[in-house]
């Protein structure tokens, strides 16, 4: 066992010394003392946030009026300010043209490269396609689409035109991409065919027509070439039967050569949607702007992850988790970016260290859980001399992770960061003026007031308790889409405690300002890094006609994760067979991922619920996790006490 807090890494006066934030406390007048930063960032919020702007040269024009105005969750910041992502991720494209922008890998060793200058050409010419398309500012992209150049791109022009850009993984099923999409009302598709993962080949033409088919509102879908380099030649367009549809191919959306122009639109001007887990319905789609995002990965990647000009930066992820977001802003900071699309353990563990090595990578980041199937099969990566960073997130990772890495790479240090969707950054993570200790985060970010809040809505230090934030950031979304009176954003974050962001993270803050994550506070369910919420999985599940109700438990904690149980109540007559386990096991793969295909399913005669006909997951996930069942729910509030029962752990 590895001790929670051991001491594992600790800066070098040359760290400190060479450190993006030294640089910009230098800047500031200030001393790289970070607490004292920190605690700045967030009692001058308005100061803090216009030097970001200022300290970055932020393109863009900036009004004269209040920075940040408003309480939560009505504040508004720069207002009359203008600016476009796309202008600031492509600004030295012009003046430094064969700068290398994009790598691209595949788990079958195919590789592609992208400069500057071929970005922005290829950025040009789609948004002339889109142009050509009909789509202007305010109209919706929605792509299905692994992590290939071509997302990049369209992503890039569909920002360019003021347009608003979303983004789902081919291997999500097409009730789930439904659920998505349908409430946005996209004006064009972007799609593929197929996609390779883990040495097979999905088909998902079939997919993508049912989804083309439930959106209403499209006038075109295109479809884009996976892994391989998009030719150029005998561009086609066609008009699809009976639906008005157009259909092209990506040879044609990008035949046009145009000169690139950007849109300025206001500070808030919706970038692109993401969407929660669904956990209590239809997954939330949440809107990030312009200027927040750009600010907000400004500050993250440069003062938190020390990238630059210099780096090459990688994260494995899809384009349907935040951290493909999160990953393309390495462009904003000039870093080189790595997109890869595969299985991160094909042709074998070693496979995105091996990726690390050949593409020189100097800030390498993952999903806690490839750290520790790394750990668990004793690989000692090599050929990693310029890999400088290594970032963690998606699920807390333990202190035996943490130690893994230090004792594996001992001059890389270890930046855990946890934060989310709902704000597209970390509210807590790393910062190379302080030391990395096991199973800790080092701090709260520069401009993150986030505190842990005890059931009474009190402060506390040195107690675990809910991870809320009593100051705005302006990453925070904008607004949900389709929620014209701001209801259904209210209730997502500020329905516990007025006026105050519940993440629903449980965290402990020590008193040096450190702090350590204990995971979600609520049920959602976290596959190898991606959230998915249970009610996407009941929508599943309980179209069976066999099935009466069921129960998903995630056993998942503390960045292991655990084992996926699906219960099931069966109408009267029906058997849980090994025919409709097989059938059951199939539909959740084809609707949801395979990431969510239970490890287990288990007849019970009842499903435990609330008095009100609510589900009682969480309760459920304690008393597995070891909890008593009298002290993991109120039995009082129940309206089958009798149930809990059979959902005691093995041996109980």
């Amino acid at each position: 066992m590895v001790e929670e807090g051991a001491l594992l890494w600790e800066p070098s006066p040359e760290v400190v010394r060479d450190a993006r934030i030294t640089r910009y406390a230098r800047w500031l007048g200030r001393s790289p003392d970070y607490e004292a930063l920190w605690l700045w960032s967030v009692d001058a919020p308005a100061q803090f946030w216009t030097s970001i702007w200022d300290y970055f040269k932020v393109v863009g024009e900036r009004a004269e009026g209040p920075v940040v105005s408003g309480e939560m969750p009505g504040t508004e910041w720069f207002g009359g300010s203008t600016l476009n992502y796309a202008a600031n991720a492509l600004r030295r494209a012009a003046a430094e043209p064969e700068r290398l922008a994009v790598v691209f890998r595949d788990e079958a060793g195919g590789r592609r490269e992208l400069t500057l200058g071929e970005l922005a050409e290829e950025v040009a010419r789609v948004r002339a396609g889109l142009v050509a398309l009909g789509v202007g500012r305010g109209d919706r992209v929605a792509a299905y689409l692994p992590n290939i150049p071509e997302a990049l791109v369209a992503f890039l022009a569909t920002a360019s035109l003021g347009a608003v850009w979303s983004s789902c993984s081919p291997d999500f099923g097409a009730p789930s991409v439904i659920d998505r999409f349908t409430q946005i009302e996209p004006k064009v598709l972007l799609a593929v065919d197929g996609y390779d993962y883990n040495g097979r080949h999905f088909d998902r033409s079939a997919v993508v027509d049912d989804i083309a088919g439930r959106l209403p509102t499209l006038v075109a879908r295109v479809r884009v070439p996976a892994g391989s380099p998009a030719s150029p030649d005998s561009p086609g367009s066609r008009e699809t039967g009976g639906a008005g549809v157009r259909a092209l191919d990506w040879a044609a959306l990008r035949a046009v050569e145009a000169p690139l122009d950007f849109e300025p639109v206001p500070f808030a001007h919706p970038l692109w949607i993401v969407y929660s887990s669904g956990t209590t319905g239809l997954p939330k789609p949440i809107v990030h702007g312009h200027g927040g995002v750009v600010l907000e990965h400004l500050k993250a990647l440069s003062f938190h992850q020390d990238l630059g000009e210099d780096d090459v930066f990688f994260w494995y992820t899809t384009t349907g988790w935040m951290m493909w977001n999160y990953l393309v802003g390495g462009l904003l900071v000039g870093s080189t970016v790595v997109l890869y699309d595969g299985s991160a353990t094909h042709p074998g563990t070693d496979a995105l260290w091996r990726l690390a090595a050949e593409e020189g990578v100097t800030y390498f980041g993952t999903g806690a859980p490839y750290l520790i199937a790394s750990m668990k099969a004793g690989l000692k990566p090599s050929g990693l001399e310029r890999l400088r960073g290594l970032g963690s997130t998606g699920s807390p990772l333990p202190p035996e992770g943490f130690a893994w890495v230090h004792d594996t790479l001992p001059d890389v240090p270890l930046g855990s960061f946890s934060g989310g969707t709902d704000v597209c950054t970390g509210f807590v993570g790393p910062v190379p003026l302080l030391p990395v200790r096991a199973g800790v985060i080092p701090c709260r970010c520069l401009g993150a007031r986030v505190e842990a809040f005890d059931p009474s809505g009190e402060a506390v230090i040195g107690e675990v308790g809910e991870l809320v934030l009593t100051l705005p950031m302006p990453s925070m979304p904008v607004m949900f889409w389709n929620d014209p009176d701001g209801s259904r954003y209210r209730d997502s974050y500020f329905s516990e405690y007025p006026g105050v962001w519940r993440h629903g993270d449980w965290i402990k803050i020590l008193p040096d300002g450190s702090c350590v994550i204990y995971g979600r506070s609520d049920s959602t369910l976290n596959r190898g890094g991606v959230r998915m919420g249970t009610s996407e999985f009941y929508r599943v599940v309980e179209r069976f006609e066999e099935i009466a109700d069921s129960l998903v438990i995630d056993t998942g904690q503390l960045g292991q994760e655990g084992r996926l149980l699906l219960y099931v109540t069966m109408v009267e007559g029906a058997v849980l067979g090994d025919d409709l386990v097989a059938r059951l096991r199939g539909e959740l793969r084809e609707a949801l991922s395979p990431r969510h295909v239970p490890n287990e399913i288990v007849e019970v005669p009842g499903i435990p619920r609330t008095l009100s006909g609510k589900k009682l997951e969480v309760p459920v996930r304690k008393i597995l996790l070891g909890v008593p069942p009298e002290k993991a729910a109120n039995l009082d509030a129940m309206a089958n006490p009798e149930v809990l029962s059979h959902f005691l752990p093995s041996g109980d």
